[in-house]
């Protein structure tokens, strides 16, 4: 048996059209801070330096449509984002610049759309906080 290679998961990095638009909107949501920036890629790293996402801007960039449809740009990756209050925390991301979705799959799940489309959920903390809702139809 050979040693395998470490790997370690550093961010996640999701294209739109301008990386700087969407990175001031994730920034704003989650609190986090802009550990780095270049003209078409903005890197965020969570408070405790533990978790990062980037947003890289690409010309040809489509937005993905949800629900999804046949023939339309799919989702590739959606975030899901635990909240302690769900209603208040819908409000506070509409007022940042999203939109909410017209197809809800849940009552304790919203689905919204950042400003470059891409889907995110917000939900409610389960009893074992280190879970996401896996029984959702995203």
């Amino acid at each position: 048996m050979t040693d395998a290679p470490r790997f370690s998961l550093a961010s996640v990095v999701i294209d739109c059209r301008d990386a700087r638009a969407l990175a001031d909107f994730y920034r704003r949501l989650l609190g986090w801070t802009v550990a780095a920036s270049e003209p078409d890629w903005v890197h965020l790293r969570s408070p405790d330096g533990a978790l990062g996402l980037s947003l890289q801007g690409e010309s040809q960039y489509r937005p993905p449509v949800w629900p999804e449809r046949p023939g339309a740009q799919q989702k590739m990756i959606h975030l899901d984002i635990r909240v302690d209050d769900l209603e208040p925390a819908v409000r506070h991301a509409l007022s940042l610049g999203a939109t909410e979705a017209a197809g809800q799959p849940q009552d304790d799940v919203r689905v919204l759309l950042d400003p470059a489309g891409h889907p995110f959920c917000l939900f409610l903390s389960p009893v074992h906080e280190d879970t996401t809702p896996r029984d959702q139809q995203m």
